[in-house]
């Protein structure tokens, strides 16, 4: 089968792009320049909406195995311990929010998990080959791929670059990175042993006049790795620069890590490209925005670009081109407004304001709204659609992100018949929680549904692929 859609880079952007597109029969194909799949964690915190993401992707169940919530922060300041602290306190999942706290996951065991997903469709990564320049016309892209086999050229109806910051295919496109590098400010991060703290808890060494200037080192799940973070002020992210740092800021002479898995020297790159489309070539991810990490905002990001690209593309191959022209304008939008909050984080943090550290409501990225107009009201189209438990007529029960799960978009009938509905839509009619289902009825439990959607007898929503809504009719 001729290639469709070929994806530049297999991070997380690359491989929740080609998991959606292989679910929906789409022949993918993702290529990337590393000759080694990355270990290190790097990104490590999922945000609820990326978890949305990933229990529709059909690894929910891999990812939180693999994970755990964010441990609490043992404080030491001038060596001595000071008391715990969470930087947010852990909510307990409601109807609508299945996943109301961040989880931590190492972005390589993120991307193995991925990975493994996409082999189930039969589409394997391929390593050491980079996209080196393309042409496009009205029907498709030609690309020059250099593989372990020398040059290869490509035909694909589209090309998608999620291959990082310093993307060859936004390059080539010769689309503008707008944005700043902080040359002044370096911090180093990277994995490494510390057995002589209990793996349980984070740390922040710090000292007591500067407080908000220290280590910080958390545990990462699945070893007893812990992920390190401190100013640099040396060169070289290496194993006695971090003891030296460690050695300063801790006050002890106890701790000593371990050769690190994974290390960098990073600088704040905070950037957004002018377009994330041209033609039958788009950005995602890394490729289209980088951010701080202050926040965790960069992977999760990236993931619901892909997200969003992916039914789109779809969509585009089954003869509904039209609706590609939302993806720059909903996805570019998004990747502002998080860039400001992370920047916002970042600054605050550097001015050392310790509220930076807390919860801030707009990282859970659950507030994302693709709202095109001036309507008002509680749940409007482009809107996330909420969860809910919903009772079977045989007495079981669903959930509707269980409805919702697949390449499909899913009308909801609110006391009413679904009628009729195209190839691509599956229709479910809800009833109130006064009336036994019958039949394919669904009955909305306690009547969540019905407040969660702001529906009355006859409302009737459709929900797109991608779980937000497309529109809403009153009954």
């Amino acid at each position: 089968m001729s290639t469709q859609v070929l994806v530049a880079g297999a991070g997380p952007t690359g491989l929740t792009l080609g998991i959606d597109l292989a679910r929906r029969g789409v022949a993918v194909r993702i290529v990337d320049k590393a000759a080694e799949f990355f270990v290190g964690s790097r990104g490590d915190g999922i945000q609820p909406r990326t978890l949305e993401v990933f229990d529709d992707l059909g690894v929910i169940g891999a990812v939180l195995a693999a994970g755990e919530d964010a441990p609490a922060m043992r404080i030491h300041l001038d060596g001595e311990f000071v008391g715990e602290r969470r930087r947010a306190e852990l909510r307990a999942p409601t109807a609508a929010v299945p996943y109301p706290n961040a989880w931590v996951l190492g972005q390589s065991q993120v991307e193995g998990i991925l990975r493994e997903r996409l082999g189930e469709f039969g589409v394997k990564v391929e390593l050491s080959t980079a996209v080196t320049d393309f042409t496009q016309d009205e029907h498709g892209v030609t690309v020059s791929l250099a593989g372990p086999g020398g040059v290869e050229t490509a035909r694909a109806d589209y090309l998608v670059g999620a291959d990082g910051g310093a993307s060859t295919v936004r390059r080539t496109l010769g689309i503008a990175f707008e944005g700043t590098t902080d040359e002044e400010f370096r911090m180093l991060i990277g994995d490494v042993r510390a057995d002589t703290l209990d793996h349980s808890y984070g740390y922040w060494f710090a000292r007591a006049d500067a407080p908000m200037e220290g280590v910080a080192l958390t545990p990462l799940p699945g070893d007893r790795l812990f992920q390190f973070i401190a100013p640099l002020a040396e060169s070289e992210p290496t194993r006695e620069v971090m003891q030296r740092v460690l050695d300063r800021y801790s006050g002890r002479t106890d701790i000593t890590i371990g050769e690190p898995v994974w290390a960098s020297a990073w600088r704040p790159n905070i950037r957004l490209a002018q377009r994330f489309r041209a033609g039958r070539v788009f950005l995602a991810g890394d490729a289209a925005h980088v951010h701080p990490p202050t926040g965790g905002q960069g992977m999760n990001t990236g993931v619901q670009d892909g997200y969003n690209l992916g039914w789109k593309l779809a969509a585009a191959l089954d003869g509904r081109a039209d609706v590609l022209d939302t993806y720059e304008s909903e996805r570019r939008a998004v990747a502002a407004r998080v860039l400001g909050v992370s920047t916002d984080l970042l600054d605050r943090h550097k001015a050392g304001d310790e509220a930076a550290l807390e919860r801030d409501e707009t990282t859970m990225q659950l507030d994302v709204s693709y709202r095109t107009g001036e309507e008002t009201g509680r749940l409007v189209a482009g809107d996330r659609a909420p969860d809910s438990v919903l009772r079977r007529a045989d007495g079981g029960s669903v959930r509707l992100f269980d409805l919702f799960r697949g390449p499909h978009a899913t009308l909801l009938a609110f006391d009413a018949p679904v009628g009729e509905t195209d190839a691509h839509t599956r229709a479910f009619s809800i009833v109130g929680p006064e009336r036994a289902p019958v039949g394919e009825e669904l009955a909305a439990v306690d009547g969540h549904a019905f407040a969660a959607y702001d529906a009355t007898p006859g409302t009737r929503i459709l929900v797109r692929p991608d779980g937000y809504l497309a529109w809403r009719r009153a009954g």
